[in-house]
């Protein structure tokens, strides 16, 4: 499913517009973002935690050349998927 299957999605269950459905999404994933910045987890009970994970600094290998590399550490965003999504993906 890709975002304009997913605002339609969420226009038909929530009887929206389409237009009114994609700004919600919008606003919905730009708070999530929001959150995570300021280094907050967003827990949305019965779906999931979106929440930020530290990286440690590796050493990687450059494809190309074989040359050896260090990978600078790194905070990434994480996904930990709720009860509820999981039981309902069995």
């Amino acid at each position: 499913m890709n975002k304009s299957e997913l605002v339609d999605a969420i226009a038909a269950q929530a009887d929206l517009s389409k237009a009114a459905a994609g700004r919600a999404l919008d606003a919905a994933v730009d708070a999530v973002r929001k959150a995570l910045k300021k280094n907050d987890t967003v827990t949305l009970v019965g779906f999931g935690t979106f929440y930020v994970g530290a990286r440690a600094e590796r050493n990687g290998r450059n494809p190309r050349t074989g040359k050896s590399i260090r990978i600078k550490a790194a905070r990434i965003p994480k996904f930990r998927a709720g009860k509820g999504l999981k039981d309902a993906v069995k």
